[in-house]
């Protein structure tokens, strides 16, 4: 079968999703700006040139940082960091409870911890994130398919005591440097580790202590299955999870939906009718939206299943028209791909391409660390399309105005006498006046 085919959702509903995304981004992720330049006794100066040029994103777009230092020559971490800088404003970070504390007490938090494959320490991505301008994201506090297996025969009480233990520990070294926390993430597997996992409010203690440790931060639900391929209603399996944990006292602020394309490419088009039709993206984005918390897309993976030309673009258009519809939407606030590069995925060897999620190659950068189309589709969007860069003139009263994408701004004001910088920043929820003192 021509792999193409499973662009015809996306075909048929082209003007749908075209006047959605437009009407959407415009309304959503741009404000206006109102400038007024004086000199230093407030008085407006008339006829000045304004420079407007964006510097980042309000909005958070990123991916896992799992391969920080852990690549096999010097020259390939190197690499990995300029790519990963120069496309995302955002990195998920691995906390995985049984690598990040493998025996009870021996925590991994230091930068000079042992290494463990896919597992940076959170010092050193911390370090790289501040850097660099990244947010950078946890993953996750109660993911209870990798609790440590020195809990696995303990009674609820203990693995309560070293969960609170686990939380004040993480909150205390990051509570200020990390905004997003992700509590629970996939809470379908049939078994867990620890006894806690098979407990009725699970979700709701892990949230209610979470909250306790970490009262101002984001903490977000997250789930693979049972997201997409629902109907799109208040009775979908994971809705009800979030509504039920909402009703029963969980402070959740942030839905995850991830989105990995995780099929064998005889069933793609298949398995993929939900998942690449723009219309149920929107309905299901709108059921979520309902309950009234913020929407992220926090695990992305788009199959290339091989090293073709061909599905290499594929892959690339299949990004270019997912982006803008998660964009778009009124209450999404991040998109994470989950692998940057081929090769180094879970459950596989370095370079393996033939196991686990390498099998799907579904990274953004090939093995041999050169960026595939689909790595150069996310930066052009953030990078130049959903970017402000303009020029505007002050009127008779000292007054401009622009209409931007939500971000931080270098102005550059300038006359016959001077040409000075300043910074603003366009938010999504502030009053945008801004008094421009030269």
């Amino acid at each position: 079968m021509d792999r193409r085919k499973i662009f015809e959702l996306f075909d048929e509903y082209k003007n749908y999703t075209d006047e959605r995304v437009k009407n959407g981004i415009e309304k959503n992720r741009k404000g206006d700006a109102f400038i007024k330049v004086t000199d230093k006794d407030g008085n407006p100066l008339k006829n000045v040139k304004i420079e407007v040029k964006q510097l980042n994103h309000e909005f958070k777009y990123g991916a896992n940082i799992f391969m920080l230092d852990e690549l096999e020559t010097e020259e390939k971490n190197e690499k990995y960091k300029e790519y990963f800088k120069k496309a995302f404003n955002m990195a998920t970070l691995p906390f995985y409870w049984n690598d990040l504390e493998p025996k009870q007490g021996q925590t991994r938090y230091e930068k000079n911890s042992k290494k463990i494959y896919r597992r940076p320490a959170p010092d050193l991505c911390i370090d790289f994130c501040q850097q660099n301008g990244i947010e950078p994201r946890e993953h996750a506090l109660a993911y209870e398919h990798f609790f440590p297996e020195w809990l696995a025969a303990a009674d609820i009480t203990k693995v309560k005591k070293a969960y609170e233990k686990r939380c004040a520990e993480i909150a205390e070294r990051y509570a200020d440097k990390i905004k997003t926390i992700e509590v629970t993430n996939e809470t379908f597997w049939d078994n867990g580790i620890t006894a806690l996992y098979d407990e009725p409010d699970f979700i709701e203690y892990c949230f209610k202590t979470a909250r306790k440790h970490f009262p101002h931060n984001q903490l977000v639900i997250n789930e693979w299955p049972c997201v997409w391929d629902c109907p799109g209603r208040g009775t979908d399996q994971y809705y009800a999870q979030i509504e039920r944990a909402l009703l029963k006292g969980a402070e959740i602020d942030a839905i995850g939906l991830q989105y990995h394309m995780f099929f064998k490419a005889e069933e793609e088009y298949k398995l993929t009718r939900k998942a690449y039709n723009p219309r149920h993206l929107y309905k299901m984005m709108d059921n979520y939206a309902r309950l009234g918390k913020a929407l992220q897309i926090t695990e992305i993976t788009i199959p290339c299943y091989t090293d073709s030309a061909e599905d290499e673009e594929i892959q690339a258009e299949i990004i270019k028209k997912l982006y803008p519809i998660w964009f778009s939407h009124e209450s999404v606030d991040q998109i994470i791909y989950w692998n940057v590069v081929d090769g180094y995925a879970a459950f596989a060897k370095q370079g393996d391409m033939s196991a686990g999620e390498n099998y799907y190659r579904g990274g953004l950068i090939r093995f041999d660390l050169t960026p595939k189309p689909a790595y150069y589709a996310i930066v052009d969007m953030f990078e130049k399309k959903w970017r402000t860069n303009t020029q505007v003139n002050t009127n008779e009263n000292g007054s401009a105005y622009f209409r931007g994408f939500y971000g931080e701004y270098e102005i550059t004001i300038s006359d016959e006498k001077q040409t000075v910088e300043r910074r603003i920043k366009l938010k999504k929820n502030g009053t945008n006046e801004f008094i421009l003192e030269v």
